[in-house]
Parts: C-alpha cells; sequence; structure tokens
C-alpha cells in the first residue's frame, strides 16, 4: 500500500514479483500491443464483421480527422471557483488518441503526424493542473489516456518521446500517486472508487510509458491490497451465493458505477498487457462485479447490502453516509466499456459471462470520446472496443484455460492468486467469495454467450436478439433452479 508519501517515479516502494524482476516492459503495451493493432488492421482490411463496423464508428468522428489542431495551455483547470478549461485538454487528447488509432488501422500517414503534433504541443506547453478536488480527476482521467495516445506513436520520428515522458512524470502522475497516498486529505473511504481507479489508471500507464516497473508494481499492489474504496475488494466487498459481485458504487448512481467498472477493467487491461493477471485476481472478482453491473444496467434485479462510509476530513468535519439499495437505471444509458471486458473473459479465458456479452452487443458498435455527449462524462473511456477488443477464441483451447496476453509475457503467477480474507472500507461489511462449480455459468447468471456476440457481430438484429436471449435466460434460470 501507499503508505510513504512523496514517493517519485523510479522510487522502489515495492518488490517486483518473482519471475517479473528485470524483465523489460512490453511496447506498445498499455492498452494495445502490436498483436492487437495488427488484428484490427487486418480484420477491417478484409471487411470482417464487427470490425469494419467499429473503424466506420471512428472514422466518422470529428476527432478522428487528420485536420485537427491543438489548442495546448500551460495551466488547465477543472473544479468550481477557477477558469475552467479542462475541456479543451481532453477533447485534443481525445483527437490524438482517435488519429493514432487510425493511423494503426489505415495506414494513413497523416493521422500520425496528426497525432504527434497534437501531443508534442502538449508536452510542449502544460505545467500544471490545478483547480478544486477535481483536479485530482483530471490527473487521473487525462493522464492515462494522454499516455495511451503518445504510446501509439512513441516511434514515430518526430515524436517527442522524453518531454511526453517528462510530462507524466511531473504533471500526471504526482496528483495521482498523492491521491493514493493521502486522498486529499480526506478519510479514505470519503471518495468513491472511481477516485482512486481514475488514479490508478494513471499510475500504472505512466509506469508503463515511462518504463518504471516500480510505478507499476505500486498499482498493482494498491489494485490488490489498498486502503481506499478503488481497490478490488472495496470496490466489490461482498460477493453472493449466485456468484454476482455487488459493486459497491451501485449503491450511488448508475453513471458512475458504469465509469468504475470501465476504470477496473482499463487497469486490468493495461496489467494484463505487461504479464500481470488482474482480470483473474481473488477468483476473478472484478468478472464476478463487471456482470452484476452489467445485469443491473441492462433492467435487471440485483441485491444491494446496506452499508454506511466514514465521510469527511482527517482531523476536521466527520460524518457518515449510508448507501441502503441500488439505485434506479435507465436500460438505455451506456459507455464504451463493454467489449474489453467481455472479450477478455468469454475469448481469451473461455469463462461464460452473458450479462458482460448482452452489454457488449447492447453497445455495439462501440464509439469514443465525442459520440456520447460533449460533456466530461463521455470522454471519461477512450473507448472503439468493437473495433480495437474484439477477438475470436483460439481453437483448440479449453475452457478456462489462459491465454498468453497478445504481445507479452504470460501472466505472473505471483500476482493471479486470490488472499486471504478482507477488510471492510469505512462500514462496508465484506462476504466470503463464493466460487461457482467448474464447468458451469458463473453461479447461473444467464445463458450462453453466442446469441449475444452474435448480435454483436450484426448476425441478425439486434432487438431480436436481446429477444432471444431474455427467452433463453427464462430457460436457463428454470433450469438452475432459480
Amino acid at each position: 500500500m501507499l503508505k510513504a508519501t512523496g514517493i517519485g517515479i523510479g522510487a522502489t516502494a515495492l518488490a517486483t514479483p518473482a519471475g517479473a524482476a528485470g524483465a523489460p516492459l512490453v511496447h506498445p503495451g498499455l492498452l494495445h500491443t502490436r498483436a492487437d493493432l495488427d488484428r484490427m488492421a487486418a480484420k477491417v482490411k478484409a471487411g470482417a464483421r464487427p470490425y469494419a463496423a467499429g473503424f466506420a464508428k471512428l472514422t466518422a468522428n470529428r476527432h478522428a480527422q487528420s485536420g485537427w489542431r491543438a489548442n495546448p495551455q500551460a495551466v488547465v483547470y477543472r473544479g468550481s471557483g477557477t477558469p475552467e478549461n479542462y475541456r479543451i485538454l481532453y477533447n485534443d487528447i481525445h483527437a490524438a488518441y482517435q488519429n493514432a488509432l487510425r493511423y494503426h488501422v489505415s495506414g494513413e500517414e497523416a493521422h500520425a503526424d496528426t497525432a504527434v503534433a497534437i501531443l508534442n504541443a502538449w508536452s510542449g506547453k502544460l505545467t500544471r493542473l490545478e483547480g478544486s478536488a477535481d483536479r485530482f480527476l483530471a490527473a487521473g482521467l487525462y493522464g492515462y489516456q494522454f499516455a495511451n495516445a503518445a504510446e501509439l506513436v512513441r516511434d514515430h520520428g518526430d515524436f517527442d518521446l522524453g518531454r511526453a515522458q517528462e510530462l507524466m512524470r511531473s504533471v500526471f502522475h504526482p496528483l495521482s500517486d498523492d491521491f493514493l497516498t493521502r486522498h486529499n486529505g480526506a478519510v479514505v473511504t470519503n471518495y468513491w472508487p472511481n477516485w482512486d481507479l481514475a488514479a490508478l489508471a494513471c499510475v500504472i500507464a505512466t509506469g508503463i510509458f515511462c518504463d518504471e516497473r516500480a510505478v507499476v508494481e505500486r498499482a498493482v499492489e494498491y489494485f490488490e491490497h489498498g486502503d481506499g474504496m478503488g481497490s478490488v475488494k472495496h470496490a466489490i466487498p461482498v460477493v453472493h451465493e449466485d456468484g454476482l459481485g455487488e459493486w459497491v458504487e451501485a449503491g450511488r448512481d448508475q453513471g458512475h458505477a458504469l465509469l468504475g467498472v470501465g476504470l477496473m477493467g482499463t487497469v486490468c487491461e493495461m496489467a494484463w498487457n505487461q504479464g500481470i493477471d488482474l482480470y483473474g485476481y481473488d477468483d476473478s472478482r472484478f468478472l464476478k462485479g463487471a456482470q452484476y453491473v452489467a445485469k443491473w444496467s441492462l433492467g435487471g434485479g440485483v441485491p444491494y447490502t446496506a452499508n454506511t462510509r466514514k465521510k469527511g476530513a482527517i482531523g476536521g468535519w466527520s460524518g457518515t453516509e449510508t448507501a441502503s439499495d441500488a439505485a434506479g437505471v435507465d436500460p438505455g444509458m451506456t459507455r464504451p466499456i463493454w467489449a474489453m471486458i467481455a472479450n477478455h473473459y468469454t475469448r481469451r479465458r473461455g469463462l461464460p459471462a452473458s450479462y458482460l456479452t448482452r452489454a457488449a452487443a447492447k453497445a455495439a458498435p462501440e464509439g469514443g470520446g465525442g459520440d456520447y455527449g460533449p460533456n466530461s462524462g463521455g470522454f471519461d473511456q477512450l473507448g472503439f472496443g468493437t473495433l480495437a477488443f474484439t477477438r475470436d477464441r483460439k481453437r483448440g483451447e479449453d475452457q478456462g484455460r489462459v491465454e498468453e496476453p497478445d504481445g507479452g509475457p504470460s501472466p505472473s503467477p505471483g500476482t493471479s492468486g486470490g488472499s486471504s480474507g478482507s477488510r471492510g472500507a469505512g462500514g462496508v461489511r465484506p462476504q466470503a467469495s463464493a466460487s461457482p462449480a467448474r464447468g458451469g455459468d458463473l453461479a447461473a447468471t444467464g445463458s450462453g454467450d453466442a446469441a449475444g456476440w452474435a448480435a454483436a457481430t450484426g448476425i441478425g438484429a439486434l432487438a431480436g436478439g436481446l429477444l432471444l436471449l431474455r427467452r433463453r435466460d427464462r430457460v436457463s434460470r428454470r433450469g438452475a433452479g432459480e
């Protein structure tokens, strides 16, 4: 856990796991590896579904155009009482990412040049992030996104890699690292999980982009054992006997719960591409939490354990807040988060995850920043998961067998296991995880994945596919005794 203060890039706060010490980090190796980029290009060139639809979604976005021009600022503000200008930053970062991704798929150099020009402009001017507590969100969200855009052009001849790395080290990472250490001077449970998870995404992205393995390992340690609400056992404090993992922020509202799931998936994917299996940590606890949120967001009923968390500042005002039930949902609300998570569990791992596949099918083809409204919530994820994360299940693999991550080493055994016990966060009561029966769906959480993926790949009408899934789900639940 991040107990020390002021730990800079390059410090060795934690020991690296067995087998990882001295191993070079993989590049590109944040959300996309070389194998991922090659797969996208080949599939789109062949006109394969659903990649072609995903690429069409990308090329239609105004941020993905080579005519985009950056508007860098020396100081970026986010939060009340300041001249907020953070929208300029997130729009430019998404333009850089989308142009870089479009270049890798199409091979059009103009898009790479545009991405490089945007990133160089910002690394040459940005010096500080300021504002209210929201400055920590800006550091986390836009830090991990800047690193991902830059990772895609790190080998471009005109890209100033050293200056981009220094921007991550001196502007984005310090705020995110400090938040995980001090939580803005508040009691550790004052902030809901998405605050921690935004900071975690930035810290692990910084470690990978800047080739600092110790920083990566600090993020991994916090994910597994951190005191804040964003560590996996505090974000998902209860695993029910039906195999669904209760997402604590479901007691707040749907939008923030979706944000948290998307951010946790982002952290897991970046770790996976470096050979660290956070997806599978603690008996795939994240899978159970993501399934819970997917079912709930689709309009399904889910249990919720009332919990009370402490709020306030250390040595100052203090109080408590109780969440007693899952909040109401709008089944039409979506974020571009599901394809990445669903494809990992069902295609890489061969695990059934029907709520995830339904959510992915409903959201397909996933867009990115600019496709989900003009406000910051529409830019919290980089998106385009239908294009970027759709993958074929390898033939001949046994269900449940872990593939080697594309472009990276096999997950380290030292980082994939569970741990004994679980600590509550400010009154959040943990319960023991319930392991599903081997070979079955996660405690009968729905039907198989085939129909959901068929809908996502354009085979049959989406409405008809979802109707078929609901009918199959009713049959499955009757057969499972639900």
